[in-house]
C-alpha cells in the first residue's frame, strides 16, 4: 500500500461551523492534517479531496481506481441518495472504506441506509475524525 485517496462529499467543507453538536468543532483542514500525520506513520501518501458536486466525486473515484491503491470516502449526504456513486464504487477494483463522522444509526431514519455502503469493504460511523484513521489502518493491513 503506497497511496490512498480520501474523498469527502457535500458540506464537509463547513465542518466546525455546521451543527457542531453532531459533527464536532473540528474543521476539514484539521481532519486532513490528522490524516497526513497518520499517513506518514504508515508510510503512505494520501490525496485528500472535498467536493459539493456529485459528478466531480464520481470522476475522482474513477481516477483513484487508476492512481491509488485504496479509497476512503465520506459521501456525506450523497451516501443516502446517489446510486451513481454506488455504481462507480462497484466498478472500481481497489478496496474502499466508507466513513461517517456522526453515527448515522442514531439520527433520522432516512440516514440509516447508504447506497454507497453496498459497494465498499466496510463502514466506520460515529467516531468523528478517528474514523478516517481507523480506515487508513484497516486498508494498510496486510
Amino acid at each position: 500500500m503506497t497511496n490512498i485517496t480520501i474523498i469527502n462529499g457535500p458540506n464537509l467543507n463547513m465542518l466546525g461551523e455546521r451543527e457542531p453538536s453532531i459533527y464536532g468543532s473540528g474543521s476539514l483542514a484539521e481532519i486532513k492534517t490528522i490524516c497526513e500525520k497518520k499517513a506518514g506513520m504508515l508510510g503512505v501518501e494520501i490525496d485528500f479531496k472535498q467536493s459539493n458536486h456529485e459528478g466531480e466525486i464520481i470522476s475522482w473515484i474513477q481516477e483513484a481506481s487508476h492512481n491509488a491503491d485504496a479509497l476512503i470516502i465520506n459521501p456525506a449526504g450523497f451516501g443516502h441518495t446517489s446510486i451513481a456513486i454506488m455504481d462507480t464504487l462497484l466498478a472500481i477494483k481497489i478496496p474502499a472504506i466508507e466513513v461517517h463522522l456522526s453515527n448515522i444509526y442514531k439520527r433520522e431514519e432516512f440516514r440509516h441506509n447508504t447506497y454507497s455502503s453496498r459497494a465498499v469493504k466496510g463502514v466506520i460511523t460515529g467516531l468523528g475524525a478517528f474514523g478516517y484513521i481507523l480506515a487508513m489502518e484497516a486498508l494498510c493491513l496486510k
